[in-house]
């Protein structure tokens, strides 16, 4: 990745350190390029299930799912901490989540009509999820 995707992404994992474990797990795309496109996504949503945390409520991001505002997403981290186990987000490559990853999520989350670059979202992400917590706790970070 690159340097600005790892330190974007860093920033807002350690600010979210004291309120919310957030753990980044990449899923090897190496040889994508000699391997027949669907059978890459295939292996690649296969490791993504062997990724997730037993009993982990899973959120696939999807173009298709349903947008939140940050709003919603702090109302929607109040109601997953209350389920009391880990928390997925399963994030697709460049042609997008397996099937089997999809069907495996309890929920989709689109961030919008924008097609945006895979390691960009997971910035993104981590970005809100800090702003959702900060706005949980009244915190200026959100001014909404």
């Amino acid at each position: 990745m690159p340097v600005w995707v790892q330190a974007g992404y860093a920033e807002y994992a350690k600010r979210l350190a004291h309120e919310l474990f957030l753990q980044l797990v990449e899923i090897s795309t190496k040889g994508r390029g000699q391997r027949d496109p669907a059978r890459a996504i295939a292996d690649e949503g296969a490791a993504m299930l062997a990724a997730i945390p037993k009993g982990a409520h899973v959120v696939a991001l999807d173009g298709r799912g349903k947008p939140w505002s940050s709003e919603e997403l702090a109302a929607q981290l109040a109601r997953w901490r209350m389920l009391g186990s880990d928390l997925a987000f399963l994030i697709g490559g460049p042609d997008g989540l397996a099937p089997v990853a999809l069907e495996r999520a309890q929920q989709r989350w689109s961030l919008g009509p924008l097609t945006l670059p895979h390691p960009l979202v997971r910035v993104v992400i981590a970005e809100q999820l800090y702003r959702a917590v900060s706005q949980l706790g009244n915190h200026p970070y959100h001014r909404g």
